[in-house]
């Protein structure tokens, strides 16, 4: 319990990101926020392998991860601003910064703490605190700079993050002590992630005129939400449960890091870009004096390509666990990127709609192709 608390702190600075996007949409605030989304999917990432090695409800390891949820709680009050400087102290920019290797530093510390009876972490450890460390640097100098100098920076820290734990972890992998835990934090902050996300698109709109128009938007969009769930939770999340299960010895870890840190993160990215979409189309049909006429590129963008990254995404994760991807299912998760300049000259709900539907057809297809590989083989009569 104490574990999912965290988680909603966390997702709580995820949806912050939606209101930073939807704040001026554009193509830089979209590239921006997808570099928010990131660094906090990838700061909450070494919690998973925490709360697998250690219990993190109790003693010392519970006031360090307090402290941990306080410096997300933080980071996520000020996400809006994230390139806003201001004069003072601390501006938003250096806030989230230093929330940032607040988060981090704790994380080490506590690993490094949980690693003293155990050489096999603490040589884990030492590799991958390195890039960590290394990363904070331009963090915080882009924070001071400000505008563009910004922007590189905190992609520059994100690789070195992200890429040198990488080859950390190639080199010593970490130790994976329950497979059901480890599959059951990233399933959570997954479902957590896309019903904050509805929330999140209901506070778009300040007026309801046409009322119509937009409780229909609302239901498209938490049928499209309910699609994105059923994709992942009703058969997926168990087929890739048992597969990591049945990895042998030490490879399991790895193939465990894998496919829920890279193929995992970007379904959470898709989730919340598809809830920036469906923001946009609410908030269109909203505004007192407003007469959408299309939807427009950067809603387009975040709709129909946050769906396509979320069923890539899926794809990349099944191949990663369960083994099988069909070209029928590429094609179909690609789909929305070439129904994307389509979506953008039609008008908001009626784009809506259109997504809404394509995800119905691709539920139902997957479905069938889920009865079809679980029908057993029917034996052929031999010669008579």
């Amino acid at each position: 319990m104490f574990e999912i608390f965290f988680d909603l702190v966390f997702v709580f600075a995820l949806t912050r990101v939606i209101t930073f996007m939807a704040g001026s949409p554009s193509a830089l605030t979209l590239a921006q926020g997808l570099l928010l989304l990131l660094l906090l999917l990838y700061s909450w990432g070494p919690y998973t392998w925490v709360g697998n090695l250690v219990r993190p409800d109790i003693g010392l390891v519970r006031a360090a991860t307090l402290v941990a949820m306080a410096a997300i709680f933080v980071a996520a009050l000020v996400l809006p601003d994230a390139w806003k400087q201001s004069p003072g102290l601390l501006d938003a920019p250096l806030t989230l910064a230093l929330a940032y290797v607040v988060g981090r530093a704790v994380q080490l510390a506590i690993l490094f703490w949980v690693s003293a009876t155990n050489p096999a972490l603490r040589s884990t450890l030492r590799f991958f605190s390195v890039p960590v460390i290394l990363a904070w640097l331009p963090l915080i100098v882009g924070a001071l700079l400000g505008g563009a100098a910004q922007t590189a920076l905190w992609t520059a820290a994100l690789l070195v993050d992200i890429g040198g734990a990488r080859i950390a972890s190639a080199f010593r992998p970490w130790q994976l002590g329950s497979v059901d835990h480890f599959t059951e934090r990233f399933g959570l902050v997954l479902i957590i992630a896309l019903g904050e996300s509805l929330i999140s698109a209901g506070e778009g709109p300040r007026t309801m005129a046409p009322v119509g128009a937009a409780v229909l938007a609302a239901l498209l969009g938490l049928t499209s939400t309910v699609c994105l769930w059923w994709l992942y939770f009703d058969r997926l999340a168990p087929a890739a449960r048992k597969a990591v299960s049945d990895v042998p010895g030490e490879r399991r870890a790895s193939v465990a890091g894998d496919a829920y840190g890279i193929g995992h993160s970007p379904l959470i990215i898709g989730a919340i870009y598809v809830a920036l979409g469906i923001e946009e189309v609410i908030a269109q049909l909203t505004e007192e004096s407003a007469h959408p006429g299309r939807l427009g590129w950067e809603a387009a963008v975040a709709l129909y390509g946050g769906a396509a990254l979320y069923l890539l995404s899926r794809l990349v994760f099944r191949r990663l666990t369960v083994g099988a991807v069909y070209p029928t299912q590429v094609v179909a998760a690609l789909l929305p990127l070439a129904l994307l300049p389509i979506g953008r000259s039609l008008p908001p709900l009626v784009a809506l709609t259109v997504l809404t539907a394509f995800l119905i057809g691709v539920t139902w297809f997957e479905r069938r192709m889920d009865r079809r590989d679980e029908r057993p083989e029917v034996a052929q009569p031999g010669p008579s």
